[in-house]
């Protein structure tokens, strides 16, 4: 998810009671609900190293009680200064980082991105694509729940009143946003069940994934996978009956020895590690003679031509990659 959407939890979970545990509860709470996302520092030796390292470790099980003490140094020199730090403060505000932390991982595990939740045992990504990863509703139903109390405190000071502190619309808030992802989880259910009951130009679905929109939670794209194709198909599920031949339709070319050149490089191993629909496509290119250029574009965040998550490759005839590049949302302005 959004950063946002994680500042937001964080504000909420220490209202809901965790901010009274320790000094500063609030800000290590927000601190630690955003903390795992700081792996973004990978990109600074480029795309490709961020696209092997982000959600990895920091959004892991395994490593999460070792994650959660990264704020606590902060923590302390700044509640240090106002009052000294026992014991009991060290572990309850451990207890308020371990628990923001957790807000984190579950919340990115609802996305089609997903997380490598069981990282070091396995580098399965896990997704349960049920939100998008921007979502106007959850910021919506969070906004409303931070703010409310806020403005109604304005309210009150104005007529000499004591506003509330917030608790019982954070609580609200929580079970606003599990019921949500409630509603989300069985609409997912019911979409792909949809798209598993069809015949796809005349072949049975391999699998199917529907990926939420970022507003309308009936509204749904499907990814199917056939023996020859890939199919984009939108799923409306306020409409009785959906059209699986509707959307478009990618066949999967015959790669031959060009795909096991391509799958030796660095680049291909990185990107189909993550990527869950890759779609190649195979075209001549303008140089050198006889050479293609291979792109592999993942789905779930696009069609291929506006596709963010492109990796390129370019094979000369004897089957030598003479380039192989992975850049966010660059490979059109890049391609010679």
């Amino acid at each position: 998810m959004d950063n946002l959407t994680h500042s937001l939890t964080g504000i909420l979970l220490a209202r809901a009671g965790l901010g009274r545990l320790a000094p500063h509860g609030t800000a290590l709470a927000v601190t630690a609900a955003i903390l795992p996302d700081l792996d973004i520092v990978s990109g600074a030796r480029g795309s490709l190293c961020y696209l092997a390292h982000h959600r990895g470790f920091t959004h892991a099980f395994f490593w999460l009680p070792l994650v959660a003490l990264a704020p606590l140094p902060l923590w302390w020199l700044w509640s240090r200064r106002r009052q000294p730090v026992g014991a009991r403060d060290w572990a309850w505000a451990y207890l308020i980082s371990l628990a923001a932390t957790l807000s984190h991982l579950l919340l990115d595990a609802l996305n089609v991105y997903g997380i490598r939740l069981l990282e070091p045992f396995s580098g399965r990504w896990l997704h349960a694509d049920l939100v998008n990863i921007v979502d106007v509703w959850i910021w919506a139903l969070l906004l409303l729940c931070v703010l409310g109390p806020m403005l109604a405190r304005l309210v009150y000071s104005e007529i000499g009143a004591r506003g509330g502190s917030g608790r019982g619309m954070a609580w609200l808030g929580l079970l606003l946003l599990g019921g949500y992802v409630g509603l989300r989880a069985e609409l997912h259910q019911q979409a792909t069940g949809a798209l598993n009951t069809r015949l796809y130009g005349g072949e049975a679905p391999l699998r199917v994934l529907a990926l939420p929109s970022a507003a309308n939670p009936w509204s749904w794209t499907g990814l199917v996978e056939t023996r020859s194709a890939w199919r984009v198909v939108p799923v409306d599920l306020l409409l009785p009956e959906f059209n699986p031949e509707e959307g478009r339709t990618y066949y999967k070319p015959a790669a031959g020895t060009v795909r096991q050149a391509v799958l030796a490089t660095e680049t291909a191993r990185v990107f189909l590690d993550f990527s869950q629909c890759p779609l190649w496509r195979i075209t001549p290119a303008a140089q050198p003679d006889g050479a293609v250029l291979v792109r592999i574009s993942d789905l779930r965040f696009g069609l291929p031509d506006e596709n963010a998550f492109t990796a390129e490759f370019l094979v000369d005839p004897s089957g030598r990659v003479l380039r192989q590049q992975f850049a966010f949302g660059t490979m059109r302005a890049r391609r010679p």
